[in-house]
């Protein structure tokens, strides 16, 4: 069975929310997902660093704060060095959410540095493989899946102080992200993610 590791950052829980959607979309793929947090001091214990050697893919994620990852993913990135010495993560396939208050927020920032990160360590990148919302209705409502727009990876855009608040759209695109990711990497392809007006029935 294909193995995942989805690994973040979630300062006030939205994040995590979104982490939770991109495994829920990865075990509708039939694989494996192991969920690992990113403490408030940007720690990741043992048992998570283990995993993270063990899967197939990581899934990255973080909010988006002034423009670009949370500092506690970044003190996760820099710890990654242990694993970069030895090429560990070197053709594991990665990829990579965040959300911010705003809509856009410059989350694009973060999912580069996602990627950054990612090449770093000598991984393949999978993308959301979506098309935004108003390519397919230009006049297509906030509750549409990929919203956003964003290619790079999923994101998601969210009140600043309650995650139970989140797009269900954004959550929905999420999940859609992880099926992608792990049917990738069993099958070597995947089918287009249709569009879905979530206002409708």
């Amino acid at each position: 069975m294909a193995t995942v590791a989805v690994v973040a950052h979630s300062r006030a829980g939205h994040t995590w929310r979104m982490a939770e959607a991109v495994c829920d979309g990865v075990r509708t793929a039939d694989a494996r997902v192991y969920p690992i947090r990113i403490d408030e001091d940007g720690t990741v214990d043992e048992t998570g660093w283990t995993a993270l050697a063990a899967v197939d893919g990581v899934i990255f994620g973080c909010p988006t704060h002034m423009g670009g990852p949370s500092w506690q993913f970044k003190r996760f990135a820099d710890t990654s060095l242990r694993v970069w010495r030895d090429t560990a993560w070197r053709d594991k396939l990665a990829g990579g959410f965040t959300n911010s208050t705003g809509m856009s927020g410059d989350k694009f920032s973060t999912l580069t540095y996602l990627w950054t990160l990612a090449m770093q360590q000598g991984m393949v990148w999978i993308g959301s493989g979506m098309k935004p919302a108003l390519a397919y209705d230009k006049a297509a409502p906030r509750e549409s899946m990929n919203y956003i727009g964003g290619y790079g990876g999923a994101m998601a855009t969210n009140p600043f102080d309650d995650p139970k608040a989140m797009s269900p759209a954004d959550l929905a695109t999420a999940a859609a992200f992880g099926q992608r990711f792990a049917t990738f990497l069993i099958a070597g392809s995947t089918p287009n993610t249709p569009y879905v007006d979530f206002t409708k029935p």
